[in-house]
């Protein structure tokens, strides 16, 4: 587990600079300086490029790491990444064809409800494609296990971008007309500086003859594609679907609460950009208790960190709402129900890239796709009925049903659970913090009292992990860490 805690930890210092800058962005820029509509609309814009991302990428992003471990030979290496570069054109090129004919159908259903809509279908598609080959150009350097920095363009690039283009609407040098493209341009140059650092890992050797396995590879991918697009679906249809029934606006007060809650995902993310293709060697060398173990210490770490998070925000939530303005307070409930679905999500630990690299990924990514389904009913039976908070009812919902599935799934084709009796005594350690704080409320300005309600707590916390070693990992980072102070 060292290269995975080397990376993990550099990778969660960027991710969280790049959530402190997006918080920044979000809570207090966007809000105060560009309008409510340009701000829900921002948000469409992303949400639905994020859709499109996964059918774009055609799975490559994962079939990359998959099956890159798998090759020895020169030759073959050089036949599977030039595959895996042009892949993705076969469904680029025939879906920009579709948009470009199809676009005043696409724009008309687009802005059915919010008019704003109608003008930026393009600008949606764009960002879709940069986002697509971005993914492929990080996994590029994944395979290389080398994610820093790909995870630095992914969580600060753009973010610092877009603080700098706010300020400039701020100041009057721009308009948001002005911003909105940029926001595109940002995207595609970052693609532009991704290639460049992949290429400088790997120069590709193009070599269009197929690999040994390209039918293997094709329904691989094929298949990717339902589950990628199932798993964003998850993450991303709430925004674009508020947006078809209430004031576009209203999709900006959603975005900032479920904003809040994705702070808890950050570590999850910044570790699965390492152990993912650390799971594909295990599995590829057929080494049960190596993944085993990887299982459940990701497991545990993940859980030790988003519940602290989780409980940081709900018990602090009051008074970071204060610092907003008005109209974007009022989202505690969303606040709350995301925040739990993220929890469970880190509870599961790399269970994703057990699925997703393993002989059995098939009938897990068409769970997916009858979930996502599932997810889309949810919605349209929710959002009409409670608005904002039917939609995060909605991904409650869905991500309960996939989640358990997934997790029953691994249990049942590899006899492993990623809990241990750690599990447990970091559930009550929790609940007793949460119990403790959850009256704890001093007279001061909000900024001060979340740092008299926090560090209390998170030095409790701390302190009990480490003191009963409840972690092995955790305890070697505290470790090494005084001992680079020492």
């Amino acid at each position: 587990m060292g290269i995975v805690f080397k990376q993990s930890l550099n990778n969660t210092l960027i991710t969280y600079l790049g959530f402190g800058l997006g918080a920044i962005n979000q809570l207090f820029l966007y809000t105060r300086f560009l309008e409510a509509e340009y701000f829900g609309l921002v948000t469409v814009m992303l949400s639905a490029a994020l859709i499109l991302m996964p059918i774009m990428t055609f799975g490559v992003q994962n079939t990359l790491v998959k099956y890159f471990s798998s090759y020895t030979k020169e030759e073959s290496i050089n036949r599977f990444l030039t595959l895996m570069l042009f892949l993705p054109l076969a469904i680029v090129l025939p879906l920009f064809a579709i948009s470009y004919m199809a676009h005043d159908v696409i724009s008309s259903f687009l802005s059915d409800t919010n008019a704003i809509v109608k003008d930026y279908v393009w600008y949606i598609f764009s960002i879709g494609f940069a986002l697509a080959y971005f993914e492929i150009f990080y996994a590029w350097a994944r395979v290389h296990l080398k994610s820093v920095f790909g995870n630095f363009m992914k969580e600060i690039f753009t973010r610092a971008g877009t603080m700098a283009l706010l300020l400039l609407i701020y100041l009057e040098v721009i308009n948001v007309d002005f911003f909105l493209k940029a926001l595109v341009g940002l995207h595609l140059i970052r693609v532009i500086i991704m290639k460049v650092y992949a290429f400088y890992l790997r120069m590709p050797k193009i070599d269009f003859q197929w690999p040994e396995n390209i039918r293997e590879i094709l329904v691989y991918s094929a298949l990717i594609v339902l589950g990628g697009s199932a798993a964003i679906v998850l993450l991303e249809i709430d925004k674009v679907m508020l947006n078809q029934y209430i004031p576009i606006e209203n999709v900006a007060y959603y975005g900032i609460a479920t904003y809040i809650a994705m702070v808890i995902i950050v570590p999850s993310r910044s570790m699965h950009q390492i152990t993912y293709p650390l799971t594909a060697a295990l599995i590829n060398n057929k080494d049960m208790a190596g993944l085993k173990t990887l299982y459940q210490k990701s497991s545990l770490t993940l859980f030790i960190a988003s519940g602290m998070l989780f409980l940081l925000i709900i018990l602090n939530l009051e008074e970071l709402y204060v610092l907003l303005p008005e109209e974007y307070r009022g989202g505690f409930v969303v606040v709350f129900i995301i925040g739990l679905v993220k929890v469970y999500d880190s509870l599961l630990g790399n269970n994703n890239s057990i699925l997703y690299n393993s002989e059995y990924y098939r009938a897990i990514l068409f769970m997916g796709v009858l979930l996502a389904g599932l997810t889309i009913l949810f919605n349209l039976w929710l959002i009409p009925k409670y608005g904002l908070e039917g939609a995060a009812i909605a991904s409650f919902l869905a991500f309960f049903i996939y989640n358990t599935i997934k997790l029953v799934y691994v249990k049942a084709k590899f006899k492993m659970l990623p809990f241990t009796l750690n599990t447990g005594k970091v559930l009550l350690i929790l609940i007793l913090i949460a119990g403790a704080f959850y009256f704890v409320d001093f007279p001061y300005h909000p900024i001060e009292n979340i740092l008299f309600k926090s560090i209390p707590m998170v030095s409790i916390y701390a302190f009990v992990i480490y003191r009963f070693k409840i972690s092995t990992d955790f305890n070697s980072i505290v470790d090494n860490f005084f001992n680079r102070r020492k």
